[in-house]
């Protein structure tokens, strides 16, 4: 049996000192595109394919003689948030279980050679909200014409990050029908002459140096034997001993004897690539699609035998070309009444996603995907017989401090907006300009009718989307339950509403709804506190309102929502939430002091009046004020105005487009810290002169 192997000798992996440079062999590689445009990271272990020449727009590198002082591109995917904190909150259906079955998702953004390291200027993109099912993600890619080896881009691992969900690259050894080659894996492996895996840490050096969470490793390619297997297993043992705190899924594929043989299980001819007798070798499996409900069940017994949990098996659900159409025995994972079998994982979920589509549909398709098509997390049903995520696992939450804010911004638009005043005209992407968003899509009680609840694109607070109400509330209060947080209150402690009633919508009453214990079983709704709030200021027709939530014995808000009314007989209303923020009343305080030198690191002229850009800038000294949530640049325009050229989370920003205006000799950039209340510092300048 597996669990009775000995366990292997976790060899190191290669010592500090840097080995001299190996000249790439293969093809040289193409000259680098004209456009400054950074793009994801990839690579081939070592050598690269023989015969043939890159696909169009690749080029081809070697991760064994990848350095970081040589990647003009690093700073432009390097990720800066650091992974939160979540919790698990009581379940909105009894359906759901805590610790039990969890979620992974193999995405691809984009392909493997164009995938670009900082969003797109286009709405046109897989902006993933809904982190509160997921475990982990799987940034997905590779291929022999381009590179096998796949590290995420910074938006993504960001965005992750800040609901608390991990990010692994991709290793991917590919079928020799899709132009595998075997010494790919053996170079992958490869020992130097004191036996020590030099491949192996620089996974573990890209790893850390961009800021993701693991690999997720997928040999697929035929033709090994049982010593290339244990020397697969002896790698990750290495990895894992030298990096414990990177995650690393295997894919069910490659077997003990070397041979590639999907066995849609855990059985004893792939378990030593889990656990080797003590030895842990990956922290999980992904189950290949070939699963039956028996071969799940077997599985999650031999996990047990082997002190390994059941829940660290992912079964495998292919929706790239079905989506929620997929037939899936849902039985033989998660069965109802009883303890789930094991975890499970989707490939390709951004099925959702259709090319040119309105960002509004998207969301709206997503939403069914994920939560199911009645929008009611306490009954997360359909379409047809497909069970979302939000029926079976618990969603989690990393709103546990203050200052906490949200503008209800998706990580992309078709403008972008500041203070309710379009700055940015044009679609854009980048998902680390995502806010923590609401698990529960969308936790609404009511006696009457059920009014529509959605993110809209139509006007924004900030960002590109904003939370619109739409139907009739004459009949009784609505209450829409958002956040799910643990958020420590003080005597002064302030929420704060921005909202704004549309032209032609019936008046609508807006009070705060606040819940200060989570209720005592699952599916049950909270006790709200309903705290009537006062208008502060008028902005571009958005109204402030704000609340002192802190007073009295509570000392936790664990629910935060509006209740909205309207008067009887008042017809259909129409009310659109741009922000909610709780902070301790000094939101000042949470303003982040100005970075230092921007500095226009790379230019190209792409027409008279237009050039594209490269940027970097410093972060503030430490010990300066808050740590920035992001940075943002902008335009200066002539008339004093500012237009929005992009943001991020680091300190490098690729501008794809600065317009020159009216003919003017000099055009001026300003790049500000903003922090979490999206309060910003003092603009530090730069001048591109034409």
């Amino acid at each position: 049996m597996a669990g009775a192997v000995a366990t292997a000798t976790v060899l190191p992996l290669a010592g500090p000192a840097a080995p001299a440079p190996v000249p790439a062999r293969g093809p040289a590689p193409a000259a680098p595109a004209a456009s400054l445009q950074p793009y994801a990271s990839y690579w081939f272990p070592d050598s690269f394919p023989e015969g043939r020449q890159p696909d169009p727009g690749a080029v081809w590198r070697s991760l064994k003689t990848w350095r970081p002082q040589d990647d003009p591109d690093l700073p432009y995917n390097t990720a800066t948030v650091p992974l939160a904190e979540r919790f698990t909150p009581v379940p909105a259906t009894p359906t759901a279980r805590r610790d039990q079955a969890r979620v992974t998702a193999l995405v691809s953004f984009a392909g493997t050679a164009a995938n670009p390291s900082q969003g797109v200027p286009s709405a046109d993109y897989y902006a993933l909200t809904h982190w509160a099912f997921l475990e982990e993600l799987v940034f997905w890619g590779g291929s022999s014409g381009e590179g096998v080896i796949l590290a995420p881009n910074a938006p993504v691992v960001d965005a992750a990050h800040r609901n608390g969900v991990r990010v692994l690259g991709t290793v991917f050894l590919p079928p020799a029908a899709f132009g595998g080659d075997l010494k790919w894996t053996r170079e992958l492996v490869q020992r130097d002459s004191l036996g020590r895996f030099p491949l192996a840490g620089k996974l573990v050096q890209v790893a850390r140096t961009y800021g993701f969470d693991g690999w997720f490793l997928n040999a697929e390619t035929d033709g090994g034997d049982a010593q290339l297997a244990r020397d697969v297993a002896d790698f990750l043992q290495a990895l894992r001993a030298a990096a414990p705190e990177l995650r690393i899924t295997w894919y069910d594929a490659l077997n003990a004897d070397g041979r590639v043989g999907w066995q849609g299980a855990l059985n004893d001819r792939n378990a030593m690539f889990l656990q080797r007798g003590a030895g842990k070798v990956s922290d999980t499996m992904f189950v290949d699609f070939r699963w039956s409900a028996a071969r799940l069940a077997s599985s999650a017994a031999h996990a047990r035998r082997l002190g390994r949990s059941p829940y660290e098996l992912w079964a495998g659900v292919d929706v790239e070309a079905n989506g929620w159409g997929t037939g899936v025995d849902w039985e033989a994972i998660v069965p109802g009444g009883r303890d789930h079998v094991v975890s499970y994982g989707f490939y390709r979920p951004e099925w959702t996603r259709r090319a040119g589509e309105a960002p509004g549909r998207f969301h709206d398709r997503d939403d069914r995907f994920w939560c199911g098509q009645n929008t009611d997390p306490s009954a997360p049903a359909g379409p047809g017989a497909w069970q979302p995520p939000a029926r079976h696992v618990a969603d989690r939450s990393t709103v546990t401090a203050v200052p906490f804010a949200c503008s209800f911004s998706t990580g992309h638009g078709t403008d972008w907006y500041e203070n309710g005043v379009r700055t940015g005209e044009g679609g854009w992407s980048h998902l680390a300009l995502q806010d923590r968003l609401p698990g529960r899509r969308w936790s609404v009680r009511t006696r009457g009718a059920r009014p529509q609840v959605a993110l809209d694109f139509d006007a924004a607070w900030r960002g590109g989307s904003s939370l619109l109400v739409e139907g009739d509330l004459s009949d009784g209060p609505v209450t829409l339950e958002l956040f799910r947080t643990r958020l420590p209150l003080r005597e002064g402690t302030v929420l704060e509403l921005v909202h704004r009633t549309e032209a032609g919508s019936a008046p609508v009453t807006v009070t705060a709804a606040v819940a200060h214990h989570e209720p005592k079983a699952a599916g049950t709704p909270p006790d709200m506190r309903f705290l009537p709030v006062k208008a502060v200021r008028t902005v571009a027709g958005w109204t402030t309102s704000a609340v002192r939530i802190g007073g009295g014995a509570a000392r936790t808000a664990c629910v935060l929502g509006v209740r909205l009314e309207a008067p009887e007989g008042g017809g259909g209303a129409r009310w659109r939430l741009g922000a909610l923020a709780v902070h301790d009343g000094a939101p000042g305080k949470a303003t982040p002091a100005p970075p230092r030198g921007l500095t226009v690191a790379a230019r190209r002229d792409t027409g008279r009046d237009t050039a594209e850009l490269r940027l970097t800038w410093r972060a503030a000294a430490r010990r300066t004020g808050p740590v920035p949530r992001h940075y943002e640049v902008h335009q200066l325009l002539p008339d004093g105005a500012r237009r929005f050229l992009g943001g991020t989370c680091g300190t490098a920003l690729y501008i794809p487009a600065v317009r020159r205006t009216a003919g003017e000799r000099a055009t001026r950039l300003e790049v500000r810290a903003v922090g979490e209340l999206y309060t910003s510092s003092a603009p530090v300048p730069a001048v591109v002169s034409w």
